[in-house]
């Protein structure tokens, strides 16, 4: 049985889980293959060197959806920023020269979808689990984004 507090610290005791949606810039289907692969990784590192667990994600062709938990101490803002910034920059050094779509750093959109997971989370990982299930993948579903 899962207790209702997620983290201790000092002075405070938290549970800030969030559904995130983030998308490439233009909603181009740039999540292919090898950059869909790598992006994943590099979210992951990204997300830890922040102190931000990556409960569950899933890499579609055109967007990835995460749940995330992270700290009071941070804003979701400023982890969306800093995931979206040093994820585009990495990509494009190491995808950019060789497709067409990733020759820009701004590999992401401006905006993102945001909500808290609250008493609904076991639903809201089963749908960020089966999302590939709706897209149709050109290179086949073994390159799936389960990172669980």
């Amino acid at each position: 049985m899962e207790t209702f507090f997620h983290e201790q610290q000092s002075h405070v005791t938290w549970k800030c889980e969030y559904h995130l949606v983030i998308v490439p810039k233009y909603r181009k289907k740039s999540l292919y293959g090898p950059v869909r692969q790598r992006a994943g990784q590099i979210i992951r590192e990204l997300a830890k060197r922040k102190g931000v667990e990556v409960i569950e994600g899933n890499a579609c062709p055109d967007h990835i959806h995460l749940v995330l938990s992270i700290p009071p101490r941070s804003s979701v803002a400023e982890i969306v920023g800093f995931l979206k910034g040093k994820s585009a920059i990495r990509l494009h050094y190491e995808f950019g020269k060789k497709r067409g779509n990733l020759q820009q750093k701004s590999f992401w959109s401006r905006g993102y979808f945001v909500s808290t997971v609250g008493i609904n989370r076991e639903e809201i990982i089963k749908y960020v689990q089966e999302q590939w299930k709706k897209d149709k993948f050109i290179d086949g579903p073994q390159l799936d984004l389960r990172w669980s």
